[in-house]
């Protein structure tokens, strides 16, 4: 998206992404989209915390639909398709705080030194393998430059130094981070 979120339409997705989860998940119907959403496509990412801890994160890149709908498809599948959990349970939904970064669109870079931690996520390809780290990540840990980009080379399952090499693609983006436990 390329202007700005409102508090409103931040608040909006995260009950949108809330209410659609549960519904997923048997409790309440599917919830019907609130006329205050953005308009605009993009790619996003959802992400599942329980408790302080990870417990779900998909996203897209996508940006062929809304970010409404975007946010709606990854609320579920960080819920129930995150290969390193379990599909969330009901009894877990109370516990889980939902976090939602709304995605810029990637740009390769030419040089490391392009990378501002904290400002940037990374995408790092080579071949089949392909990791994402969202800016944030880096921000939460307290890495530097290298270890963000080692940490989304192992991600990927590249050998940790990939980053590298010439035929390992590097992009960049920014995320509009938004939570549940934000300061409004």
């Amino acid at each position: 998206m390329s202007t700005p979120l409102t508090e409103r339409e931040k608040q909006a997705l995260l009950h949108l992404a809330r209410g659609t989860i549960a519904s997923w998940l048997g409790r309440e119907p599917s919830p019907s989209e609130p006329t205050d959403l953005p308009k605009g496509d993009g790619g996003a990412f959802v992400s599942l915390h329980r408790r302080g801890n990870l417990r779900g994160c998909i996203g897209t890149f996508a940006t062929d639909q809304p970010v409404v709908s975007t946010v709606r498809e990854m609320a579920v599948a960080a819920a129930s398709s995150d290969p390193r959990f379990p599909p969330l349970e009901d009894a877990e939904l109370d516990d889980v705080d939902l976090e939602i970064s709304v995605l810029s669109p990637r740009r390769i870079i030419t040089s490391v030194d392009e990378i501002q931690v904290g400002v940037h996520g990374l995408s790092i390809a080579r071949g089949a393998h392909r990791g994402v780290l969202l800016p944030q990540v880096a921000s939460r840990y307290g890495w530097d430059r290298e270890t963000f980009l080692e940490e989304t080379c192992h991600k990927a399952g590249l050998p940790i130094d990939a980053w590298k090499d010439p035929a390992t693609r590097i992009e960049i983006f920014t995320a509009e981070v938004f939570a549940e436990d934000d300061p409004v």
